[in-house]
């Protein structure tokens, strides 16, 4: 039997020592046909393009082609060039066309530009490695082989009001000397540390950008060590298609695809979502005075929006702003978060400064925004979760009406303030915090209420423990003079300021982080941690640690049995939620009742049934009835919690409950360990049914249901504790 060959598998021109031929225009970037690779590259306004092939190590190039005008399709060239050896092929461009700033044009023909498609980058292979800084193409597009074996991986389309969300740093979440792993600060090492996430109860991890970026873009040194200072977040993205190879303990190899792709499955496996936070509002070029490496060279009025006069807006407070309402770079976005999902599984994307994808090509806010909208209806992107950061550095603020489509979910920032205020115990907030515990309906009126993504704290801005630490931020050792980072933080440091040896005040911290905690994860909605909080994790008050690449960011392992009882109670209040379908309702709750008599979410003050919205009050309590949820098909406990952030204790009168079922007690953040926290199911008896004593800065979980219910009673935390829970 002859077997025919494909007549695209033979070349029709030679440019040098290159047998090439015209290439096909889609996709973008490079990627391998029979017997070649196929290079594809947009720019509008250049007059010429060349290909630029290196060998891998190699400083100077060992080929460059240009173009003939006849592989040029509309704005489009692309080339296939056959012969390569993939393994050891590294490619860029030269885009030559006018030097006219004023018009927005920057072509340079001396400069070789990274491809904004390449599905690889060499040339950072190892983290923190110091440059050749005199290397003209630092960023080498690599060509990446999508041949991974998936098995039967698929994201795994977790309803959204299962999630409780774990924000991280792949490096810094391994990189401290106490992890243990075999290949700290990697995407191996995070691997390593899935059991201990499956313990904790999160279903879902949030990572910290993971596409290519520079951790040398910073300046600046810490003026007390001299020491250099990185960028360590990796908010500057350097290529949107490649995995930061830095991350990757086989980056020299080349294989930090295949690494990322075993953790992705490595997590699904475990049932935990990977959501990426994604960066599309700027770039790692900055303004006029940043490098040229890539978007600039090849169409900088086409990438970027621009005054008139072709200097760059800055709504991204970084430089430039990327022109992501312009119909090419919309296409570039999607087909970015499509490459993502079909070839690396994601689950979803968190959006930073997401408010700038609703600007206009001129930063005006757009009423219906085409890249919003195209990205909630892609058949694609169908199922992937998309969550916005509603906000921007130019001051657009759309927390609640950022525009959603019914897709987007929403960083809730003002769930974060209120609850940070309450607890301190600021007056005025009793009705607000009720709003936000019930899913903040009054923001997210017609949509799901997991459209509210709830917070306390993110890597912007103080952990769990310095909120309780801190009254001001300290941020001296990022080398700004204590300039940067947000002032106002709605802080409390308990009457010291820092550490302290007082075990008053560090009991009355841990009451405090345990306190905030509760109710993030008893609040309607999606809850968010950031990881270390569990174990009391500090950065020493500082609350902008995007430079710091040390101790300060990374999680410190040997807290795990420091702050044991913290951890413990975390992991309590997550099995606490999952077990509770109440407080996980997709449905805003309206105060309707349900089959057991209760209403879906009633409020109480120190009596029940009468909450007390009085400006001076800092007692509230929430009663979820839980019996016959969904029109009966999911039957629930009842669940009461009640907060006091007041300095003084308050007695509280407690809902009656319907005949055969009586209160029982989950955690009171007031009780000592290991008497504060038991098991889901097996929670004793309060002694006295119709009242309970909530200590000062304390909050209380109670659960109503039938005593038979809480047979084989026992502490989660320690011991197994058979004595009713004291009231009073």
């Amino acid at each position: 039997m002859e077997v025919q060959t494909r007549v695209d598998g033979f070349p029709t021109h030679r440019i040098g020592r290159y047998r090439v031929r015209a290439g096909r225009a889609f996709p973008y970037g490079a990627v391998t046909v029979p017997g070649g690779v196929n290079f594809s590259v947009y720019s509008d306004r250049a007059t010429s393009m060349r290909l630029v092939l290196f060998e891998n190590g190699s400083a100077e190039p060992t080929g460059e082609l240009e173009f003939p005008e006849e592989f040029r399709v509309g704005s489009v060239y692309a080339m296939t060039v056959f012969g390569l050896d993939l393994e050891t092929l590294r490619y860029g461009f030269r885009a030559d066309g006018p030097f006219d700033p004023a018009r927005g044009d920057r072509f340079d023909a001396e400069r070789i530009l990274l491809d904004p498609h390449a599905r690889g980058v060499s040339g950072r292979d190892q983290w923190g490695r110091e440059p050749d800084w005199e290397d003209p193409y630092p960023y080498r597009a690599q060509v990446v082989n999508d041949d991974f074996d998936w098995g039967d991986d698929t994201p795994l389309q977790l309803p959204y009001e299962s999630l409780v969300i774990y924000e991280t740093h792949v490096r810094g979440f391994t990189r401290h000397p106490s992890s243990g792993v075999s290949a700290p600060g990697t995407y191996a090492g995070l691997r390593e540390k899935i059991p201990y996430l499956q313990q904790l109860g999160v279903n879902c991890v949030e990572l910290l950008p993971v596409f290519e970026f520079d951790e040398f873009d910073n300046p600046r040194t810490d003026p007390a060590t001299g020491r250099r200072l990185h960028n360590y977040w990796g908010y500057n993205t350097v290529s949107f298609f490649a995995p930061k190879a830095g991350y990757a303990a086989t980056g020299p190899l080349g294989m930090q695809a295949d690494e990322f792709k075993t953790l992705v499955k490595a997590l699904h496996r475990a049932g935990i979502e990977v959501i990426l936070d994604v960066v599309f509002n700027h770039t790692a070029e900055g303004n006029e005075h940043g490098p040229t490496l890539s978007f600039r060279g090849l169409d900088n009025a086409t990438y970027y929006m621009l005054t008139p006069q072709g200097e760059y807006f800055n709504f991204s407070g970084t430089g430039n702003t990327v022109n992501c309402n312009h119909p090419v770079v919309r296409d570039f976005v999607l087909n970015c978060l499509r490459y993502w999902v079909s070839e690396y599984h994601i689950d979803g994307f968190r959006f930073d400064l997401a408010a700038i994808l609703d600007r206009d090509t001129d930063g005006t806010p757009l009423p219906n925004p085409p890249l919003l909208q195209q990205l909630a209806f892609d058949p694609v992107l169908r199922h992937t979760k998309l969550i916005a950061e509603a906000w921007d550095a130019g001051g657009l603020y759309q927390v609640g009406h950022f525009p959603n489509y019914g897709r987007w979910s929403e960083w809730n920032g003002k769930f974060r303030d209120v609850v940070r205020r309450f607890t301190k115990g600021e007056p005025g907030l009793v009705g607000e915090l009720a709003t936000r515990m019930a899913g903040s309906p009054d923001l997210y009126e017609g949509r799901s209420s997991t459209a509210s993504i709830n917070f306390i704290t993110a890597h912007d801005g103080f952990t769990l423990n310095d909120l309780v630490s801190y009254n001001d931020k300290h941020n001296e050792a990022n080398g700004e003079g204590n300039n940067d980072g947000a002032n106002d933080n709605h802080s409390w440091n308990c009457g010291v300021e820092g550490p302290t040896d007082s075990p008053h005040i560090r009991e009355l911290r841990l009451r405090q982080m345990k306190n905030m905690l509760l109710i993030l994860l008893t609040s309607q909605g999606v809850p968010m941690l950031l990881a270390g909080d569990e174990v009391g994790r500090t950065q020493q008050g500082n609350n902008n640690t995007y430079c710091q690449d040390n101790e300060l960011s990374w999680f410190d392992w040997s807290l795990v049995e420091t702050n044991a009882e913290l951890l413990e109670f975390t992991r309590g209040l997550i099995a606490f939620r999952h077990a509770h379908p109440v407080l996980r309702s997709a449905e805003h709750p309206r105060g309707h009742l349900v089959p057991s008599g209760f209403p879906d979410v009633s409020w109480h003050g120190t009596r029940a049934w009468e909450p007390d919205w009085a400006h001076h009050v800092r007692v509230l309590a929430m009663l979820r009835g839980g019996r016959g949820l969904k029109r009966g098909q999911v039957a629930d406990d009842h669940v009461y919690v009640a907060v006091n952030a007041h300095w003084e204790a308050h007695d509280l009168e407690l809902p009656s409950l319907p005949p055969g079922e009586s209160w029982h007690l989950f955690t009171d953040t007031g009780a000592t360990a290991p008497h504060g926290l038991h098991r889901p199911g097996a929670e004793p008896t309060l002694e006295h049914p119709g009242r309970y004593r909530l200590g000062p800065h304390s909050a209380v979980i109670l659960v109503g249901r039938p005593p038979a219910d809480a047979a084989g009673q026992g502490c989660a935390c320690a011991r197994p504790d058979r004595q009713p829970a004291r009231s009073t």
